[in-house]
């Protein structure tokens, strides 16, 4: 770990094990060629995040190949078994170009990505793999998206109880300045 892989020989896509698969964890292939991945993008001048999968818990996927995402993920991923962990270093021309992706990425960004390996699969309709195995594993980020919600909705619930119990303050704050202007200047007069 920590060898530094340049995986175009330009440059262009440098590669970093960060966590090493198990010995006999599958690869991408032209029969898996669905990737569900972590990820957590950041710029190379500053380390700030730009995008990233970990805060809400939920995978990416898309399909190698296909041109869905950036150029060096399509090289990168290829290379990486299921449990693997790695840090990519993708220069401009392998990640947005001149152009960048507005709002987000500026124009000529080099970015790095740490990006998880979750699973690999056939795409949609393909005969490799068994229904319950793809079954398992959309039941399984079936329950990914259910912890996610029932975290926001505890995460909206105390946030709601806290202006509940701020509004029952100022209002016991005001009964009580009330409280004090009753009575002031009577009782004294006989």
């Amino acid at each position: 770990m920590g060898d530094v892989i340049d995986l175009t020989g330009d440059g262009g896509v440098l590669k970093e094990i960060v966590r090493r698969a198990k010995p006999d964890a599958i690869s991408p292939s032209d029969d898996l060629p669905v990737v569900d991945v972590h990820y957590e993008g950041t710029f190379a001048e500053n380390e700030k995040v730009f995008d990233t999968t970990r805060e809400d818990n939920l995978v990416f996927s898309f399909e190698l190949g296909s041109g869905s995402v950036i150029r060096s993920w399509d090289i990168a991923l290829k290379t990486m078994k299921v449990g693997e962990v790695a840090k990519l270093t993708c220069k401009p021309e392998y990640a947005y170009g001149s152009a960048g992706s507005p709002p987000d990425i500026p124009p000529d960004a080099t970015l790095i990505f740490e990006v998880e390996l979750v699973a690999c699969r056939p795409r949609k309709g393909a005969s490799v793999g068994s229904v319950s195995e793809e079954r398992a594993r959309l039941e399984d980020l079936k329950k990914q998206r259910e912890i996610a919600a029932a975290a926001k909705e505890d995460d909206k619930k105390k946030r709601e109880e806290a202006k509940a119990a701020a509004a029952a303050r100022i209002q016991a704050k005001l009964d009580a300045k009330k409280g004090q202007g009753k009575g002031k200047g009577k009782g004294k007069s006989k």
